[in-house]
């Protein structure tokens, strides 16, 4: 069975997401391990026993779902699921770059607690004022980018080309309340401002970008075993230096998780799996293709109810 893996990101974490799979393996309980000393993040107490206002912070939200996406894709390599192919959503294209063998898995988590900080202290520093991002449900990609040419001159972006009717951007809150306005005069069937801490994969993030560029410069990235696709290009990535390069320009580039899906449709899968915590990415899935559903697999439940 050809098969295909999806790693969510930022936004599908829970508080007690891997409790499950944390309790049924040991090989499970070796990647959390693993994960809190390179990260130096508790991961039992965050996750299982924390706060929810402690899994909002972005510096633990980056490596919390990233451990439950490996801790998922370990608990089906137990059982002889792997990959044939994989791509991670922002953030989840660090464990898809696991999984393709270009990091290690402990430089990983080194990796996503540094991001974590990084985007933090950017998100915080803006000179523009409050920023953030929003939700776009109702128009596509082209009607978008035509309507936010006529905010060419505030500071609002896309960031996200999610679905065939769906988009996110990203700016400051004073350009966001004037795309409210102009999206919905547009037919907009909603405008949602979404709960997240700064404009991610905008150039409103280039201190972050910048910074991230000299952490990463000495990281050794190796060139990946099985297709894995990049969120800049929508394609796929050919060799480590590319890998790093890409990895340093998404914190300021939409995601083209759109092409990705395209591309992913076309090399005729027989299983895709949303491989981590919820369903985000099946539902985007299934507004792209309804010829073959992404199925949810961040839990032991989810998994045993595979047919593999």
């Amino acid at each position: 069975m050809k098969r295909c893996f999806l790693y969510p990101g930022q936004g599908a974490q829970y508080t007690g997401m891997g409790k499950d799979l944390f309790s049924e393996s040991s090989a499970v309980r070796e990647v959390f391990s693993e994960a809190s000393d390179e990260s130096g993040i508790d991961l039992e107490q965050v996750l299982f026993n924390g706060s929810d206002e402690d899994l909002l912070k972005t510096e633990n939200t980056q490596v919390a779902v990233t451990v439950v996406n490996l801790a998922a894709m370990t608990y089906l390599g137990e059982r002889g699921v792997e990959s044939d192919a994989c791509a991670g959503f922002s953030l989840g294209e660090y464990s898809s770059l696991v999984d393709s063998r270009v990091l290690a898995r402990s430089v990983a988590f080194k990796l996503v607690r540094k991001r974590g900080e990084i985007m933090a202290k950017a998100s915080s520093g803006l000179t523009g004022g409050p920023a953030g991002m929003a939700a776009v449900i109702g128009l596509d990609f082209e009607e978008a980018s035509v309507l936010l040419d006529q905010l060419k001159d505030d500071d609002i972006y896309l960031a996200n080309h999610s679905s065939p009717s769906q988009i996110v951007i990203a700016g400051t809150d004073e350009a966001l309340e004037k795309a409210d306005k102009l999206f919905e005069d547009a037919g907009a069937l909603s405008f949602i401002r979404m709960k997240v801490s700064g404009p991610f994969h905008s150039p409103l993030m280039a201190s972050a970008r910048d910074e991230m560029a000299e952490y990463l410069k000495d990281i050794d990235f190796r060139d990946p075993v099985k297709p894995v696709f990049a969120n800049v290009t929508g394609d796929k990535i050919t060799s480590g230096d590319e890998a790093r390069r890409l990895c340093i320009e998404q914190i300021v580039s939409p995601v083209r998780w759109v092409a990705i899906e395209e591309k992913l449709v076309s090399m005729g899968f027989d299983q895709v799996l949303e491989v981590g915590p919820g369903n985000v990415l099946s539902g985007l899935w299934k507004s792209y293709t309804k010829a073959l559903r992404c199925l949810p697999a961040g839990t032991s439940e989810a998994i045993m109810g595979l047919q593999i």
